[in-house]
């Protein structure tokens, strides 16, 4: 048996349909940051799974992943998509995106505001030429990336990704 001060109403379980209401969990960042990149929509290509799962040998979820990186001082970038932050809880997305401790974006192309969002939490937002992205450069998502922001970096300026194998 459970021994707590807590009500037992506050303890009701939560189930794996409901899995997927992060919206009502808005004001607590220890379940949003886990819930990011969880949308059941979304696919990862590099684990060729939909939801929270990512690469790191093993693989395990993204939250996971992302603090086992933190403790080997790896700083993380994600490479992504077409109209990235697109949909609801897009102050969340760059937040959680932040508290994950990535520090860059590669994108096809933005959700207008969520780009905003990411800028306003210090992540580097960067976007593919007109016609290349992960699947024509190649990209497999074990490579090591260098991104190089000159001082004097204006916005527009081409900025160059070093892909390291």
């Amino acid at each position: 048996m459970l021994k707590t001060n807590i009500p037992n109403f506050f303890l009701v379980p939560i189930l794996p349909k409901d899995y997927n209401s992060y919206g009502s969990r808005r004001g607590n960042d220890e379940v949003m940051v886990r819930g990011t990149f969880a949308n059941t929509r979304i696919i990862n290509k590099l684990a060729s799974t939909t939801g929270p799962k990512t690469i790191h040998i093993p693989s395990v979820g993204c939250f996971d992943a992302a603090q086992m990186y933190a403790k080997e001082g790896r700083p993380l970038i994600a490479i992504v998509g077409k109209d990235y932050g697109s949909g609801s809880s897009r102050d969340w997305a760059a937040k959680g995106t932040s508290l994950l401790g990535i520090k860059a974006v590669v994108a096809e192309s933005y959700e207008r505001i969520h780009r905003s969002n990411l800028v306003g939490m210090g992540i580097i937002t960067l976007q593919f030429r007109s016609g290349e992205n992960a699947e024509t450069l190649k990209l497999t998502g074990h490579e090591i990336y260098d991104i190089d922001i000159p001082q004097n970096c204006k916005p527009l300026q081409e900025i160059q990704v070093k892909v390291n194998n």
